[in-house]
């Protein structure tokens, strides 16, 4: 497995549409594959390592759902629980004038009718208003989710699927549950019992955080605060801020504000794909692994061949979308330049953690790991 995920990255840094990695790959339970390539910071000169942290972005999501599910096994909530059970403040109304109740399912799943400033144009109300993605910016958490309801829904919860600060409400309403911050209680329900000692929502170590990178010609440009992403054609870029890993006034938001390193990942992922022990029951990790959306499908695949879970989306058939994976794969990402894959048919977790956006996440590298791992 080794050489050819070595040749697939080698190819990566010699075009230079990354600038540093590190990718971990588990098989059968056991680390078949972790190292460490290129730089962490390039302009520094310094080598990337195995134990560097990255901003993890939307991989900060699957942790934060697999504790919002371990909440829900011990009876914190339920998926049918109102949202404004625990935040009562919580009601952005729908296009039609009414306030719908939106469940915990609807935002476990991305059917809440939110939505994100980056997937909206310019002038729409996450961004006039505007409502923190939670990669830049020092909001609270009472603002962020003022700005929200102000903001309103794009659609009643459960008519639709779209990408959102659902994750962020999620993490208020766990919270308000447990009588402490999103910070506690991830750490009680997942990186406590995961032994995940460097994953959290503010970086200590700042010597082993990465310097972020975006794609550009002739090599990627180094990321710094209001660093404008660009993503999806029509609508706003994505604001990226390198301090918000420090800031201990803003929100922890639960959708994308985690930072944290492969092996932490990798482990976390693989032990959900293996049955969920020391976190999870094995029936609450088939449900992350499984299409709960219906005949609903995600905007990012124009095949329609992706389905969503918990905490990742879910491929229907592989070979429609270009991929390598078993039907029932379970795979999501983070903006920052990372991917993720778990095949359960193959008993395979790949985690790709790159410093180099867009290409570790949407790029072409995801693509070659992923075949290079499943061809071993």
């Amino acid at each position: 497995m080794t050489p050819r995920i070595d040749a697939a990255l080698a190819a990566a840094l010699q075009d230079k549409r990354i600038v540093g990695a590190v990718i971990a790959v588990m098989k059968d339970g056991e680390l078949a594959h972790f190292k460490h390539y290129g730089l962490a910071d390039r302009e520094q000169g310094k080598p990337m390592t195995e134990d560097a942290i990255f901003r993890l972005a939307s991989i900060s999501k699957p942790i934060v759902t697999a504790a919002a599910l371990a909440m829900i096994e011990k009876g914190r909530f339920a998926l049918d629980t109102p949202v404004t059970d625990f935040l009562p403040d919580f009601r952005p109304m729908a296009p039609d004038g009414s306030s719908p109740t939106i469940t915990i399912r609807h935002l476990l799943t991305h059917t809440a009718g939110l939505s994100y400033d980056f997937l909206q144009p310019h002038e729409g109300p996450y961004n006039t208003i505007p409502v923190s993605a939670g990669i830049d910016g020092d909001f609270t958490m009472e603002d962020n989710l003022a700005r929200m309801v102000q903001a309103g829904l794009t659609f009643p919860p459960g008519a639709a699927w779209l990408y959102s600060v659902a994750i962020d409400v999620l993490g208020a309403v766990m919270a308000k549950a447990e009588g402490t911050d999103v910070e506690g209680a991830v750490h009680k329900y997942v990186t406590g019992p995961m032994l995940m000692t460097d994953t959290s929502f503010y970086v200590t170590d700042e010597k082993r955080l990465v310097q972020p990178y975006s794609n550009a010609a002739p090599e990627p440009v180094a990321i710094g605060d209001n660093f404008k992403q660009p993503f999806v054609p029509g609508c706003a870029p994505i604001n990226l801020g390198t301090s918000r890993a420090f800031n201990r006034n803003a929100f922890q938001g639960g959708g994308g504000c985690m930072n944290g390193k492969a092996l932490d990942i990798v482990r976390f992922l693989d032990a959900v794909r293996a049955g969920g022990a020391p976190i999870l029951s094995e029936a609450t990790t088939k449900q992350m692994m499984s299409n709960q959306i219906g005949p609903l499908r995600i905007l990012f695949d124009p095949t329609g061949n992706t389905g969503f879970g918990f905490g990742g989306s879910i491929l229907l058939d592989p070979a429609a979308s270009g991929s390598a994976l078993s039907p029932g794969s379970w795979q999501w990402g983070g903006v920052w330049g990372h991917s993720w894959f778990v095949d359960p048919t193959r008993k395979l977790t790949i985690v790709n953690l790159t410093n180099t956006t867009l290409e570790g996440m949407a790029g072409q590298l995801p693509g070659d790991v992923q075949r290079a791992a499943v061809a071993a």
